[in-house]
């Protein structure tokens, strides 16, 4: 655009040349062939607009947007159109109580009230793309600058509007999926209406108050040492019951043994303890009886 503004320049000079006399009417042509060349140039250049993978062009000519969107590649437009470029990949928005991890430097934190009147710090990340066929309406009635005009107080309003719902420490455990569902279908209507795509709603981190945070930790710890407390009685009662039964069987054996043994019972008993004996690799001698008395084992090993 610029070579063709020189060269309509130089034109317009060379024409104003022709009408001098002398040596400077004989170089007029010379200089108007030079601004036809220049101005030629200015054109090839800014004809052809190479658009880069991901991006997508919105032409505008004197402030008008055009609503034909220029996709990835070469393309050919009027030399007079301005072309501005939009980024359509998945493009992924911060803010974090960290410095300089977020969009914006500083601690970027979004602080809530929760329902019970308890400050909370939230950490979000929110990952959304531009939709191609938007890009004219966005241009035409936001402007380049989408991230600070609608993403960025969007979230942290949504944020704000349905941390008022929740407890602090509901947030912080058992209602954190709902509240982070119910902050994505908050962000996603409004991102619709402006040619805004929500693919994923990140809460990163829920930071509660000090005082809150140590009531927790107390918390835990006393259903820790509860749960601890229920296994150490569980197994001492099963250790009792052992030694019960254990007991019950020896009281048991020492009843069978006060009521006495029968003689046949007794030459039994007799029978097996002799059985392994003879069983028994060892080299020995037994010496039997007649069935009444004990046998002599000789040569025992």
């Amino acid at each position: 655009m610029f070579l063709i503004i020189i060269g309509i320049f130089v034109l317009i000079a060379s024409f104003f040349m022709a009408s001098q006399d002398g040596q400077t009417a004989r170089f007029s042509t010379i200089t108007r062939i030079g601004a036809i060349i220049l101005i030629l140039i200015g054109a090839s250049f800014s004809m052809f607009k190479v658009v880069e993978s991901g991006e997508v062009g919105v032409k505008t000519l004197f402030g008008k947007v055009n609503d034909d969107v220029l996709y990835s590649g070469l393309n050919i437009v009027n030399p007079m159109m301005k072309v501005t470029t939009f980024d359509v990949k998945t493009q992924n928005y911060t803010m974090s109580g960290i410095n300089d991890e977020g969009g914006k430097s500083g601690d970027d934190a979004i602080r809530v009230l929760s329902a019970d009147g308890l400050e909370v710090i939230i950490d979000l990340s929110v990952l959304f793309k531009v939709k191609p066929s938007s890009t004219p309406e966005i241009l035409r009635t936001i402007g380049t600058d989408y991230l600070d005009k609608i993403v960025r107080p969007i979230a942290r309003t949504a944020i704000r509007d349905n941390a008022v719902s929740y407890d602090a420490v509901a947030l912080y455990s058992s209602k954190r999926d709902e509240f982070q569902n119910k902050i994505f279908n908050t962000i996603n209507k409004s991102f619709v209406k402006r040619g805004l795509e929500l693919e994923q709603l990140l809460v990163r981190n829920i930071t509660l108050p000090p005082s809150v945070k140590t009531t927790i930790e107390s918390k835990i710890n006393a259903e820790q040492d509860a749960q601890k407390m229920t296994f150490v009685l569980q197994k001492e009662r099963q250790e009792a019951e052992r030694k019960r039964v254990e007991a019950q069987g020896i009281a048991d054996y020492q009843k069978i043994l006060s009521t006495g043994l029968s003689d046949k019972q007794l030459q039994y008993e007799t029978i097996k303890a002799q059985k392994e004996i003879a069983l028994s690799p060892n080299a020995k001698i037994i010496i039997m009886g007649n069935g009444k008395n004990a046998p002599i084992i000789l040569g025992g090993n």
